[in-house]
């Protein structure tokens, strides 16, 4: 069906998400009940993951059928009783070409060190993306990669690299725990699924101050917000020295999100690039994200593109609709020519029959009779 999300809840039939949509996955289908899903949950689970399941109430792992097919997998507890979630994990690692990121991406894998950031909405194809931008390093270089994700998606087989893949819960007991071993483990190169607390992110901007090449990901929508988000993570005091770490680590962002194709065969990644440069770090230091929008304007020359000139392009070729790519742009006035026009104003009703043009509607009652006179009192 070219689902990528496959759902099953309490009360309804199993239901797939198809181009960004869910749908039911087959008419006439049963709605399901929670005793129902609560076999299915334990045929997917070992005794241990059911016993923190049952405890806890939320649970992620990933789910491998052994004759091929890899489910990124969430079982949770909510009102009307269990449910699971399940995203489906491409067999391959795909290239850049294929995923639609512009071919100055790969300058990303080009450094020693720094930080490399990947964002988008959830469910937008931020770790495929990451993934193909470490598969890069894994077949130019002879370093050691270390990934640390929850749960491990793609399984990277090394190349020329050395490859380590921990899984927060069965390898290591948090994203920080990781990445603190990980500086003692000799690595190069280190992939970190989501910089999710403080905590993971101070590791990470460390990691990549000391001479390694970090890929992160983090749910934010374009390079400003994914700049700002990283500095509130801190508290105000250690704001000013972080700013100054970023500036000169960072080595660029990836923001990207799939939009619908206009001729309904998927979706297609609309992407935002930026490069570190000496505007963009002054700008970083200055607290000015603001003012990135300009800096990338003039780094064009450089492979930087804009959210909202990626939309336009993919808008202008008929990829995707006008409408959408109003619907998502940052600054809609560059999209006026596709906003969606308002509904026309209601026509009046027609005059009654025999009456005269702009003369007052008759009063209830005998037609064309005069309204009573306003009484002093209220009655009924």
């Amino acid at each position: 069906m070219g689902a990528s999300d496959f759902h099953i809840s309490v009360g309804l039939p199993p239901m797939v998400r198809v181009h960004g949509e869910l749908r039911i996955m087959q008419d006439g289908a049963p709605k399901l009940t929670n005793e129902q899903i609560q076999s299915l949950i334990r045929m997917a689970l070992t005794p241990a993951q059911w016993a923190y399941f049952d405890r806890t109430g939320d649970l992620d792992f990933c789910y491998a059928f052994a004759s091929g097919g890899r489910f990124r997998t969430n079982v949770l507890r909510e009102r009307n009783g269990d449910g699971m979630i399940c995203r489906v994990i491409g067999s391959q690692i795909r290239s850049l070409e294929d995923l639609g990121l512009p071919a100055h991406a790969k300058r990303l894998t080009e450094y020693a060190q720094g930080l490399v950031l990947i964002t988008g909405p959830s469910g937008h194809g931020k770790t495929t993306s990451m993934i193909a931008l470490v598969d890069l390093v894994n077949g130019a270089r002879s370093d050691h990669i270390i990934t640390v994700e929850a749960p491990i998606e793609y399984l990277l087989e090394g190349k020329q690299c050395q490859v380590t893949q921990r899984e927060v819960g069965p390898h290591t007991a948090s994203f920080a725990t990781a990445l603190k071993a990980a500086l003692r483990e000799d690595p190069d190169i280190i992939m970190i699924g989501e910089l999710r607390d403080y905590e993971t992110t101070s590791m990470a901007i460390a990691a990549a101050e000391t001479g390694h090449l970090v890929f992160a990901s983090l749910p934010t929508q374009d390079a400003a917000k994914t700049i700002d988000k990283v500095l509130d993570s801190f508290p105000p005091e250690e704001q000013q020295q972080i700013r100054m770490m970023v500036s000169e680590s960072l080595r660029g962002i990836v923001s990207q999100q799939l939009v619908p194709r206009k001729d309904g065969q998927g979706r297609i990644a609309a992407v935002e690039l930026l490069f570190n440069s000496v505007a963009v770090g002054n700008i970083i230091r200055e607290a000015n994200t603001a003012g990135l929008v300009n800096a990338m304007q003039l780094g064009k020359n450089q492979g930087m593109v804009l959210m909202d000139d990626s939309l336009m392009e993919l808008a202008q070729k008929e990829i995707i609709s006008g409408e959408e790519a109003w619907r998502r742009a940052a600054n809609k006035t560059k999209f006026k020519q596709w906003e969606p026009k308002p509904e026309a104003a209601a026509k009046p009703a027609p005059a009654a029959a025999g009456a005269k043009p702009g003369a007052p509607p008759a009063a209830p009652g005998r037609p064309g009779a005069a309204p009573p006179p306003r009484p002093g009192g209220l009655r009924r």
